[in-house]
């Protein structure tokens, strides 16, 4: 068979572990060929392909990023978009496409299988907001670097005893800022699932103080107070309507500052979350993905998604991976809430 492969949406650690899965396994077992599309959506979009084969998948493992490059270009959005792919997709007289991603890119997935194109998903996104799986690959990574990075600010917080705000990523799910918070011994998380009473979390920073310790605060990017109706967003918007945020972190240390006279400072960590080496698990789940994505193209089990359920690996239909996002149960919150103050 001949497959094409693509990676959209932002970079995640362990894209390019799937890629070598799907490649060596298809290459190996079934003799396949394969033509890798740059730039996400962009690629079948233009017919702008790269050489994608066992050689070209060599040592790539423990590489960040993707090879094959992302784009959050936006097919549906485009005159004459769907045509030109599916055109561009028999030009090269492919079997099938395996289209690697999160929420938008698996969107386009599933609306293109409604249309007959013979795709199968795989998730991916380091917020791990996809319904459907229990992990995606790159949220380990990104959780195991914003502990990192919150471990070392824990002393800066007490050398100079003030207040540390720490934002991460997360649009609308806080799981990133729930577990490295949770793993960092943050005294106080603020998640998009459940607006805070910033009156609440200045009570929480002067109760810390009596104890004379700093407290260190992280807050996901799309957190916000009850004050607030929408989240803090910059004036621009990407292809798939989505508005780029930043700033809660900021706001957040200048209230806290002008209410409690305390010196507050806002470190926010942006990209550094889904750059650098993958760890073990994002790995192990990559290459599991990728190889049982393969599987599925051979067995013509098309318009489904690749997902971790439990230990296993099943397949789900598309629309079933991308048709909610998993948020933050309350519960799990409510946990969390114990070492707050």
């Amino acid at each position: 068979m001949r497959v094409g492969v693509l990676t959209g949406g932002g970079d995640c650690p362990g894209l390019n572990a799937v890629i070598r899965a799907v490649v060596r396994k298809g290459a190996k077992d079934f003799g396949d060929e394969f033509v890798g599309f740059r730039d996400g959506w962009r690629g079948p979009l233009e017919n702008d392909v790269r050489e994608l084969g066992v050689p070209q998948v060599r040592g790539i493992l423990p590489r960040g990023g993707t090879i094959l490059g992302s784009s959050r270009t936006n097919p549906f959005s485009v005159d004459g978009g769907v045509e030109r792919i599916i055109d561009n997709l028999a030009s090269r007289d492919l079997d099938a496409l395996i289209a690697i991603g999160g929420e938008d890119t698996l969107g386009v997935a599933t609306r293109l299988s409604d249309l007959g194109v013979s795709v199968v998903g795989v998730p991916k996104t380091i917020d791990n907001d996809l319904s459907g799986t229990d992990f995606t690959f790159g949220f380990d990574t990104a959780v195991n670097i914003a502990m990192e990075a919150i471990d070392r600010l824990h002393t800066t917080a007490e050398s100079h005893h003030r207040v540390l705000v720490v934002e991460v990523m997360g649009r609308h799910a806080g799981w990133i800022a729930l577990h490295c918070g949770l793993a960092s011994g943050a005294n106080i998380i603020l998640i998009p699932e459940w607006p805070f009473d910033i009156e609440r979390v200045c009570n929480q920073v002067e109760s810390r103080f009596a104890t004379h310790y700093s407290p260190i605060i992280v807050v996901s990017e799309g957190a916000i107070p009850t004050t607030m109706t929408t989240e803090l967003a910059r004036d621009t918007v990407d292809a798939f309507g989505h508005a780029r945020l930043g700033g809660i972190g900021d706001w957040l240390a200048r209230e806290i500052e002008q209410r409690t006279g305390k010196e507050a400072r806002a470190v926010v960590l942006g990209h550094i979350q889904r750059g650098g080496t993958p760890t073990a698990f994002d790995r192990w789940l990559a290459t599991r993905f990728g190889l049982h994505a393969i599987t599925a193209v051979h067995d013509g089990d098309f318009g489904t998604m690749v997902a971790l359920r439990g230990t296993e690996i099943v397949r789900i239909p598309l629309a079933e991976g991308t048709g909610e996002l998993k948020t933050v149960r309350h519960e799990l919150y409510a946990e969390a809430e114990v070492f707050f103050g």
